[in-house]
């Protein structure tokens, strides 16, 4: 059994380093779908913190899909193509040292696709001035922000979508977004890596946002749907490289 392997871990973040450890195990797949982990206190004894602690990283797990916890009968690694969520969406970035394979890649745009074209619809259907004026603040926010400074950028942009889903007045929208937000910003953040796209993308928030202002819901549709058309081509090849 891998488990057997398991050895000290060092003290800071026990929790983080406990769930780190695990995740690895299991999404490499040297845990096998279906086996039943040793129980919290012999887990403990081999990484030598405290049972409290492995079962914090354990109910973090059961949260993500990775695992499934019932009491008196211990803990079973599930297949997380089946019970995994959206927050393990971080962990498989974390896993792959920021990588994604290309089926992930491809499910996340194509969703992206969807649910962004629908938020600048309902964001122009419904916003409200109050709304108007956060999305003017934030275009003169780009407007003065250095294209070479990757963080800030990086920001503005998750800013400005979120504004966006907010506005469209659906609650599930903006939670929706925020649950991607480490993966969101992790891909972005290589995307804004080639400060000449900077000034392409703030053009169309600009655009986006005059189109929001006069409830023109078509033309803020079509205008998502381009902008994120033009960073897909340019996306999958900065991955090619980097990977």
């Amino acid at each position: 059994m891998m488990f057997e392997g398991l050895s000290p871990l060092k003290s800071e973040s026990l929790k983080d380093n406990c769930i780190r450890r695990f995740e690895g195990m299991i999404l490499s797949g040297a845990v096998s779908v279906d086996e039943k982990l040793p129980p919290e206190r012999e887990l403990a004894g081999r990484l030598g913190v405290s049972r409290p602690v492995v079962h914090e990283a354990l109910v973090d797990l059961a949260v993500k899909g990775l695992v499934s916890m019932t009491p008196r009968k211990g803990t079973v690694v599930n297949d997380f193509r089946r019970q995994g969520s959206v927050t393990l969406l971080t962990s498989l970035l974390e896993y792959q040292n920021g990588r994604l394979d290309a089926r992930l890649l491809d499910g996340l745009l194509n969703m992206r696709m969807l649910i962004e074209t629908e938020n600048a619809r309902l964001a122009a259907e419904n916003r409200t001035p109050a709304q108007v004026d956060e999305l003017n603040d934030l275009i003169l926010q780009e407007s003065g922000t250095d294209s070479a400074d990757g963080d800030a950028v990086t920001r503005l942009d998750f800013e400005f979508h979120l504004l966006l889903a907010i506005a469209t007045d659906n609650l599930l929208y903006p939670l929706l977004l925020n649950s991607f937000k480490p993966v969101y910003t992790n891909l972005s953040g290589q995307f804004f890596k080639d400060s000449a796209l900077v000034r392409a993308v703030f053009d169309f928030h600009k655009n986006l946002a005059a189109a929001i202002a006069d409830q023109d819901e078509h033309q803020a549709a079509e205008l998502m749907r381009r902008m994120l058309l033009h960073g897909e081509d340019r996306l999958r090849k900065i991955i090619s490289i980097n990977a």
